[in-house]
C-alpha cells in the first residue's frame, strides 16, 4: 500500500483482516465525545457502515453521547485489533443520519434489540434490573404481533472525519504511523513518530 491510498477504502480492508482473524467483532470502537464544557466521556459503539461519508453508528439519541453530541458535534473514533497489530483513528464532525437511513438499519436489527431501544432509557438512572425488564415486557405486549417501528429518539449519527489515521505494531515500538487529512475533495498523507 502506497501513502496515497483512499483511506476509506484502505480503513475496509483492514477491517476485512481484523474480522477474518479474530472471534470479537471487529466494528466495535472506543467512541469518545465531549460535553459543551469540554468534559470528555468514551464508550465503545459498533459502527455499522463505512463508505467514502465516513463512519455510522446508532443510539439512543437521549443517551449521554446523544446529549453530548447535541451539545458539541465532534468526536473521535479508535478501532484496536491486537489480532493483526493495527488500530485506526478517525476524528471529525457529527451529524444525523436521516430517518430513512435510520428506519432502514433498524429494521435490520433483531426484534429483541428493538424492543430494547423502547424499554431502555439509556444513560438514565434504572430502579432496578426487574423495572427494565417490565419495560421490555410492556413493550412487547405493545406490538404484540406486528413490526417494532423505530423509536423516534433513537437513530443514526455519521462521523465525516477530518483526520484517519493508521497505526501498525513494530518492532521494538517503532511502530508504523500514517496520518490522512481532509484537503479539499481528498486527502493528504505522512507520516508520524511512532
Amino acid at each position: 500500500m502506497t501513502l496515497h491510498d483512499d483511506p476509506i477504502a484502505r480503513f475496509r480492508e483492514a477491517l476485512s483482516r481484523a474480522a477474518a482473524a479474530s472471534s470479537f467483532d471487529a466494528t466495535a470502537a472506543a467512541l469518545a465525545t465531549a460535553d459543551a464544557s469540554g468534559s470528555p466521556s468514551v464508550r465503545i459503539v459498533l459502527v455499522k457502515t463505512v463508505d467514502a461519508r465516513g463512519f455510522a453508528f446508532f443510539t439512543n439519541r437521549e443517551s449521554r453521547k446523544g446529549r453530548e453530541l447535541a451539545g458539541n458535534p465532534r468526536a473521535a473514533l479508535c478501532f484496536h485489533w491486537p489480532a493483526i497489530g493495527e488500530q485506526v483513528r478517525a476524528e471529525g464532525a457529527v451529524v444525523l443520519l436521516d430517518d430513512a437511513e435510520s428506519d432502514a438499519y433498524f429494521a435490520t436489527r433483531p426484534r429483541e434489540s428493538q424492543l430494547g431501544a423502547w424499554a431502555s432509557r439509556q444513560s438514565g438512572p434504572l430502579e432496578s434490573r426487574a423495572a427494565l425488564v417490565a419495560a421490555v415486557r410492556d413493550v412487547e405486549a405493545r406490538f404484540a404481533g406486528r413490526e417494532v417501528p423505530r423509536p423516534p429518539f433513537w437513530g443514526g449519527y455519521l462521523l465525516r472525519p477530518e483526520r484517519i489515521e493508521f497505526w501498525t505494531s513494530g518492532e521494538g515500538r517503532l511502530h508504523h504511523r500514517t496520518l490522512f487529512e481532509r484537503f479539499g475533495a481528498g486527502w493528504t498523507a505522512s507520516l508520524l513518530n511512532p
